[in-house]
């Protein structure tokens, strides 16, 4: 396929026009995923240890991180114009521990690469 300067300049407004969502998205998907394993840690304390004081100060914590991954994540799915299937996929991602770094960097290249999910 031949590319004319005016094919570039047309789909350069819509890659440039993601980077600000984009880079949201990827802040809070690292969040939630530290946010995530730190939730794990504080409940094996909770169990294991019989001690649930750490969990009642950092699951809401936890709670409120997550609600900003689903917001930054649904803002990034209307503007790149996602299919229900895969926002999905992408919020349940923030709930599987270290599943979040991984969906994050197949988002970021699927939507650096002009492709919808």
């Amino acid at each position: 396929m031949v590319t004319t300067d005016r094919d570039e300049t047309q789909a350069a407004p819509a890659a440039t026009s993601l980077q600000g969502p984009l880079k949201r998205f990827r802040i809070a998907a690292f969040a939630t995923g530290i946010g995530l394993l730190g939730l794990c840690v504080v409940m094996v304390v909770r169990y294991v240890f019989d001690n649930p004081d750490p969990s009642a100060i950092y699951s809401p914590i936890h709670g409120v991180i997550y609600m900003i991954y689903l917001v930054v994540a649904v803002d990034l799915a209307l503007k790149a114009r996602w299919s229900v299937k895969g926002t999905v996929g992408v919020l349940l991602a923030g709930c599987v521990p270290l599943l979040s770094f991984y969906v994050e960097r197949k988002v970021t290249q699927r939507v650096t690469a002009g492709r919808k999910l």
